[in-house]
């Protein structure tokens, strides 16, 4: 998003709502975001339910959304919201790379990925470019995105990776289809695929050849 300057030639500062479920790692962002001189933290929020209240009377710039939130919402669940209202970019900031949470978030619609570790330098940078309407992702993230281009064979959708984690998790082909709202024979098929794209031929060398591929934790 592109800002009008002030009589000054002073751009006004990038809004941003913090959207975590850690008070200490939300009073910290807003340390650190605030010290930038160029961004104005202008909410907090401890699950996407919260956020998106929030955003029906409050306009922002960027939203900087945690991943995995302990109740509530979770970030890609409210992500895929947020952009379906044609909201603010939202930022994914999280402990979390796996190629099962990048696809995620980037399907739905996240405008960038950075890692909770990465150097305060990159997080501000991040958001100014997420406002302006650019992809922002961490070096990590964005090598994870080619090597997945690079070996299409291997790529796994969006809903195959969720099919997939629940199958890691040990729940039967019942539980996962109540889980995501499918039937049992929709299970079946994706696990088929699975199969298929892995070069395996059952649940236990799926969910071993995915971890060791960074698929899924």
């Amino acid at each position: 998003m592109t800002h009008p300057s002030d009589a000054t030639g002073t751009p006004p500062p990038i809004r941003v709502m913090i959207v975590d479920d850690h008070p200490v790692v939300r009073a910290g962002l807003r340390a650190l975001l605030s010290t930038s001189g160029r961004i104005e933290v202008a909410a907090e929020a401890e699950n996407g339910e919260r956020a998106l209240e929030l955003l029906r009377s409050l306009s922002v710039d960027v939203v900087l959304m945690d991943l995995q939130m302990g109740e509530g919402m979770d970030g890609v669940t409210a992500t895929t919201q947020i952009r379906a209202a044609d909201g603010p970019p939202v930022l994914i900031l999280t402990t979390y790379d796996t190629d099962r949470d990048i696809v995620r978030a980037v399907e739905a619609g996240a405008a960038g990925y950075l890692l909770k570790d990465a150097p305060p330098a990159d997080l501000v940078e991040a958001v100014d470019t997420a406002a302006r309407g650019e992809t922002a992702l961490a070096p990590r993230v964005a090598g994870r995105l080619l090597t997945r281009m690079r070996a299409p064979h291997a790529q796994l959708t969006g809903r195959e990776l969720a099919v997939l984690g629940a199958v890691a998790r040990g729940l039967t082909n019942r539980a996962v289809a109540k889980e995501l709202f499918i039937s049992e024979a929709t299970v079946k098929t994706h696990l088929v695929h699975v199969y298929e794209k892995l070069g395996v031929d059952s649940r236990t060398g799926a969910v071993a050849a995915a971890r060791e591929a960074g698929l899924i934790r």
